[in-house]
């Protein structure tokens, strides 16, 4: 069985058992994926319990996901799952907040229901508000590095000349969306679609 298929079995809830000796030696990063916080998740839930919406707070996991490299956290509300970056070990002030922008994303969806919300929208800075993170912003300014990939492929728009940099080959019709805007009322319109320029 190779590797990381045995290693899925293993980081599912539970700490860290390696399932062969043949592992013991296998690279640090390999050590865990996923690891519970059981603190902050107890944290996490008393706050969800204290702005209403205790039907979800036994069910929230908080977890330390060693696959996040550049995001400092994420919040996924149909697992009820808070994955944060390991990294943020480095900056021990910025866990609560994290936590705090992660758990507002779930608490936002709670609110909104089965009704589609935007990522960063008012529901979600409301609910910022409520966890005593007022002006939050989307993104961390954290020193996390980020993963550069060359491009590969320039696209142009045959009516407005501007060039599309691309590190995958386009593989469906995309057309400026400037030009669909101005000339099409934003539909997708065939004379706007994008020319492969160059490949290297």
């Amino acid at each position: 069985m190779p590797l990381l298929r045995q290693l899925e079995f293993v980081f599912v809830g539970r700490p860290l058992r390696l399932p062969s000796p043949r592992l013991a030696g296998e690279a640090p990063a390999l050590q865990f994926f996923r690891r519970h916080d059981f603190n902050l998740q107890a944290e996490a839930r008393e706050l969800l319990r204290a702005h209403g919406a205790a039907r979800i707070a036994d069910e929230l996991r908080v977890e330390w996901n060693s696959r996040l490299k550049t995001a400092a956290g994420r919040a996924d509300h149909r697992q009820k799952l808070i994955s944060l970056n390991p990294r943020l070990s480095e900056y021990p002030t910025e866990i609560d907040r994290t936590l705090r922008h992660e758990l507002a994303h779930i608490l936002a969806q709670f609110r909104a229901g089965r009704r589609r919300i935007s990522p960063h929208g008012a529901e979600w800075q409301q609910a910022c508000v409520d966890l005593g993170i007022t002006d939050e912003k989307r993104c961390h300014n954290l020193p996390f590095l980020a993963r550069t990939h060359a491009v590969r492929f320039i696209y142009r728009c045959p009516n407005c000349r501007q060039e599309f940099l691309r590190v995958r080959r386009v593989r469906r019709a995309v057309a400026c969306l400037a030009c669909c805007r101005k000339h099409n009322g934003g539909a997708f319109d065939q004379r706007f679609r994008l020319r492969l320029l160059s490949s290297c």
